[in-house]
């Protein structure tokens, strides 16, 4: 491999090497102290080492517009060119938050339409576009359940949570101060007998009931209007996760359910970028009794001007300093816009149709817990490495391989009910060649594991090697956790 493949690019630098050749400083007094020529530790390097350094990382990183990802419960579809583009246009990406309304006109008029859409979508009257990414509008959502408990006198004590959850809702509930109850499942869903034995234990101290539906099993709940109704009896809220919302959007208006509050993961159904801690949007859709306590601020229209509503007695504060990032809200409408509400519907439909045909494909050579008798899946499907422990083979051994053959491995190990969990969502955007080339690795995998023929340890050797083909080998991902390299002087 050549040296510079395996260089960082402060290992390149060369003292008085530069890129960029820079006017002196002049008559600017430097408030910090420092000589004008200090040395704050950036490497010395030309331009043409920039670019290579960066486009090599690239090249040894995997991308969607190499292949696909069949990661379970993150929805990483494709993020149209349109969307990006549209978010660039000077207008929208030039704004600053404190500008005078008048000239943000157009945004305001963005902002309250796309408030319009999710409204429209999810049945329910009131939209927050404040909260950063999903996780923070599940907070949000948290909080404003809590302040109408209070309104009426006692904010109670827990909040009910399925065992598949994901690991946000429970951390969400004990930031706002309640006691998490686990509800168990059964064959991937709740566990109705339990549920309705905890909530006539703990009656009107239970403040809410956090579900994701579609479940982190990839399961629709059928049992959903009866936990409503069940909650809604005792004075509770319904809180619907809104991860999983690709699967139904167009389809089902979650206020039709029940449901009271949810939060929307912008780049999981509407395709703005997703991962890497980026900028995110994580609206929140609340029934009438709990629009008093929205953040602010909100966009509201009067007349046929938009404007910040900045003061509400009733609402929980600020959540953040400005009004959501207002980048991801461009994508989202323009994702929206270019679809339609026929074509958002025809993307949950597809989006289940993949996973079940995946499913269909894989369920007689990999365990499939909750589908043994051909119920169908969501938008993802539910595999695990049952069937191939006692050939050596796990599901991170699977992962592995896979990424041998090019592909991003699935979810692994998740959700936590299901031991040797493989989460596999192919969302909507893939074609059926792309899919079909999926199925044949994973059966190909497992052929592999079979032909070792119940030699464990020979087996065992062969795939705790892999990856071989890729620019980084199996990891050391235990020593990654507990001793992380963190900076150049830790090399």
């Amino acid at each position: 491999m050549a040296y510079f493949e395996e260089t960082l690019l402060h290992e390149q630098s060369v003292t008085g090497r530069s890129g960029v050749d820079l006017e002196p400083l002049k008559n600017i007094p430097l408030q910090t102290g420092l000589p004008a020529r200090a040395f704050i530790g950036l490497p010395e390097v030309s331009e043409p080492q920039v670019v290579r350094h960066f486009t090599r990382l690239s090249q040894m990183n995997y991308a969607i517009d190499s292949n696909f990802y069949p990661l379970g419960s993150c929805t990483m579809k494709h993020n149209p060119r349109l969307n990006e583009k549209l978010a660039r246009l000077d207008g929208f990406a030039g704004l600053h938050p404190l500008q005078e309304e008048s000239t943000a006109q157009g945004a305001l008029e963005l902002i309250y339409n796309l408030q319009n859409w999710l409204q429209e979508l999810t049945g329910l009257p009131a939209v927050t576009l404040v909260p950063s990414a999903g996780a923070h509008g599940e907070l949000t959502g948290a909080m404003m359940m809590r302040k109408a408990h209070e309104a009426k006198g006692n904010a109670r004590k827990y909040i009910l949570i399925p065992d598949s959850a994901h690991g946000t809702n429970p951390a969400t509930a004990a930031m706002c101060g309640y006691t998490c109850k686990e509800v168990p499942s059964v064959n991937g869903l709740v566990d109705m007998d339990a549920f309705y034995a905890v909530v006539d234990e703990l009656g009107e101290d239970i403040a809410a009931f956090m579900l994701t539906n579609p479940n982190t099993c990839g399961l629709f709940e059928p049992n959903i209007k009866n936990i409503a109704d069940k909650l809604h009896s005792i004075g509770a809220y319904f809180y619907c996760d809104g991860a999983n919302f690709n699967a139904i959007m167009g389809r089902v208006k979650p206020s039709d359910l029940g449901v009271d509050v949810m939060q929307l993961n912008l780049h999981k159904s509407f395709s703005t970028p997703h991962g890497g801690g980026g900028p995110g949007c994580g609206p929140v859709a609340v029934a009438e009794s709990l629009a008093p306590y929205l953040p602010s601020p909100h966009v509201e229209k009067v007349g046929e001007t938009y404007t910040l509503k900045m003061e509400n007695p009733t609402s929980i504060g600020r959540i953040r300093g400005f009004s959501g990032q207002f980048g991801m809200m461009v994508r989202a409408l323009a994702y929206m816009k270019s679809h339609g509400i026929d074509g958002i519907r025809q993307a949950a439909e597809d989006a289940v149709l993949n996973a079940n045909y995946i499913l269909a494909n894989l369920k007689d050579t990999f365990n499939a817990p909750y589908n043994k008798n051909g119920e169908p899946c969501m938008h993802e499907c539910l595999l695990n490495d049952k069937d191939f422990r006692s050939n050596g083979l796990t599901t991170n051994d699977i992962a592995k391989a896979l990424i041998d053959r090019g592909h991003h491995p699935m979810t692994v190990y998740f959700p936590l009910v299901v031991q040797g969990a493989m989460l596999i969502e192919p969302t909507e955007s893939e074609t059926k060649e792309t899919i079909d080339d999926f199925i044949g690795h994973m059966k190909a995998i497992a052929a592999e594991a079979k032909s070792f023929a119940g030699d464990v340890e020979k087996a065992e050797q062969h795939f705790h090697a892999l990856p071989e083909k890729v620019f980084r080998t199996r990891l050391d991902e235990v020593k990654a956790a507990r001793q992380p390299v963190l900076s150049v002087q830790d090399l």
